[in-house]
């Protein structure tokens, strides 16, 4: 790996929003292809920051640092990759959002990065979401999986909606829900149907991966 990419690497591992642009344009300054940026330095970088996460080295402020470093540099790389006219490879689409009654962001904007960065398009719907956005959604871009947070319990409820949706639309079969929040858990997912859960966002990765087969 050159050393604008071991410096781009370091600089999102630490959360340097400002370093990672710079080395970013400085890397498209050195005639490195974005997708070889992408996929040598990006990628590694978020996978050892979910990896910091899991072990408790890493808490939730650092995720958010790391993320907003690595869309610092995405922001660099996307129009350079239209000008080339080259695609990451996508391992799947995703729709998610917080549902509706809900206004809770950091949690979910969190899985949708570390989604993003693992290779898969995501559609981030936002927060108070209700359940036909979610339906209207996957129609219009043919998502296969679904992801619902909710962190409160008085709210819950809106992931089981989602999932009753999803079925009275037809697109259930199409699609892999998977929920999170504070006050979900895998038997909750059981209940209303839906595919899997999970806790964090490094471990949100791992499961929409493992329903997938990838």
């Amino acid at each position: 790996m050159s050393d604008i990419l071991n410096q781009l690497h370091t600089a999102v591992v630490a959360g340097e929003t400002d370093p990672a642009r710079e080395l970013a344009e400085q890397a498209l300054r050195a005639s490195i292809a974005p997708l070889t940026a992408i996929d040598e330095a990006l990628n590694p970088a978020m996978e050892i920051v979910g990896g910091k996460y899991e072990t408790g080295e890493y808490f939730i402020p650092d995720l958010v640092m790391a993320a907003e470093a690595m869309k610092a540099a995405m922001q660099v790389f996307e129009p350079a990759l239209m000008a080339r006219q080259e695609e990451r490879q996508v391992l799947g689409t995703v729709v998610i959002g917080t549902v509706e009654g809900d206004i809770h962001e950091i949690g979910k904007s969190l899985v949708a990065t570390m989604l993003s960065a693992a290779g898969f398009q995501v559609h981030d719907l936002g927060v108070d979401v209700p359940a036909s956005r979610f339906v209207e959604q996957v129609r219009e871009t043919g998502a296969n999986v679904v992801g619902l947070s909710a962190l409160l319990t008085t709210t819950m409820l809106g992931q089981e909606a989602v999932v009753e949706a999803l079925q009275e639309a037809g697109l259930r079969d199409q699609v892999k829900v998977v929920i999170g929040g504070a006050p979900a858990g895998p038997e909750w997912a059981e209940t209303i149907g839906a595919d899997g859960y999970a806790e964090n966002a490094n471990e949100a990765v791992g499961v929409v991966k493992q329903l997938l087969g990838i």
